[in-house]
């Protein structure tokens, strides 16, 4: 099982690789549909919209944690917030 280097989301079945190519390190949730990947701040927003959602903290609170989450991902070390 690979897990996504952008979100960490495991990946095991086609349908959750990027276009579907189980080469790929990136999971669907992560790229657009022309195959480009998302930007670090889309990914931020909605990462702060699941914690919201599945831990219910507040939009301060679940900014801080996605991208204290997110920079410990191999795509996002070096991103700028």
């Amino acid at each position: 099982m690979k897990q996504c280097i952008a979100c960490g989301m495991p990946m095991r079945k086609k349908e959750d690789f990027a276009n579907q190519d189980m080469t790929k390190d990136y999971c669907v949730y992560c790229v657009k549909e022309d195959g480009s990947m998302v930007s670090f701040s889309e990914m931020v927003d909605g990462t702060v919209k699941f914690i919201i959602q599945t831990q219910g903290l507040s939009e301060e609170a679940a900014r801080e944690a996605a991208i204290h989450q997110l920079k410990q991902l191999p795509h996002w070390k070096n991103a700028e917030e």
